[in-house]
Formats: structure tokens, sequence, C-alpha cells
């Protein structure tokens, strides 16, 4: 149900107001405390905000990896059902 929840992320609580389903809320905050803990354990930084900027980096980065996998996969498909369409047709 959309509204309000409270998420904990490294430590810290934050209330999330949204028009997102809470456990969806919850296990996006959950997503962004794993990898924010992942990278306070391989650096050497302890400042929370360089932690979240290089968890951020990393989301952004798995973000448009997958983006370009599904657009290749869109463009695979279009070609796919053209060939198709012309088996079809001849």
């Amino acid at each position: 149900m959309p509204g309000r929840v409270d998420v904990e992320i490294f430590g810290k609580v934050y209330t999330v107001r949204g028009e997102k389903d809470a456990e969806y809320v919850r296990r996006v905050a959950e997503y962004v405390d794993r990898k924010m803990r992942e990278i306070s354990q391989v650096t050497d930084t302890v400042s929370t905000s360089r932690i979240a900027i290089l968890a951020a980096l990393n989301i952004a980065d798995e973000f448009f990896a997958l983006r370009e996998e599904t657009d290749e996969l869109e463009s695979r498909i279009k070609n796919l059902s053209r060939k198709i369409d012309k088996a079809l047709e001849g």
C-alpha cells in the first residue's frame, strides 16, 4: 500500500514516502544498504557520504549494463521478428 515506510540504510533510519508498496521500498532499501556495506568492506574510507556515492555509482553501473543488455535483446527480437515475417510472406 502506498504511503510512508521507515527503512534502515547503513545504520540510519529514513522515512520514505511515495506511491510504491512498502515491501517494495524495503527491498530497494535493503539493496542500497547491502551495496553500501559491500563498498565499506573494500575501501578505507569511513565517510558515509563517500560510501553512498560509491554505492550509487555501482548501482548506476549495474543499471546501465542491464539497460544496454535489454536494448540489445530488443534489437535481436525485432530482427528475428522481421525474419519470421519475411519467411511467412514468402
